[in-house]
């Protein structure tokens, strides 16, 4: 087989995207520093925006480019909210874990 005759389909990122969904939600539930939480979550986010890629592609239509652009926006957010809140924990308590947010309490 000749790879420059493979036709790339909208299922080739259907299924890059549910592995990579995948690793993230493993990650996200094996892993308790926060800052690898966060990544697996960016990753997720990032897995759902090739979903919405390739089904826009498929469909012909701009709104999967639209709804990565929010999800991109809510990403960019949840990322400057969370940093804020891991860098105020790792400032009290150096090896932190996720269990370590009601340190936050006043």
């Amino acid at each position: 087989m000749i790879l420059a005759d493979l036709v790339l389909t909208s299922s080739y990122y259907l299924v890059l995207s549910a592995i990579m969904f995948a690793i993230g939600a493993v990650g996200l539930l094996v892993r308790r520093n926060p800052l690898v939480m966060f990544m697996c979550v960016e990753l997720m986010l990032n897995a759902v925006n090739v979903t919405f890629v390739a089904f826009g592609a498929d469909l012909n239509d701009v709104g999967g480019q639209i709804s990565v652009f929010f999800v991109l926006v809510v990403a960019a957010v949840e990322v400057v909210v969370g940093l804020a809140l891991v860098v105020a924990i790792n400032r009290r308590l150096p090896d932190a874990t996720a269990d370590d947010v009601s340190l936050l309490r006043g």
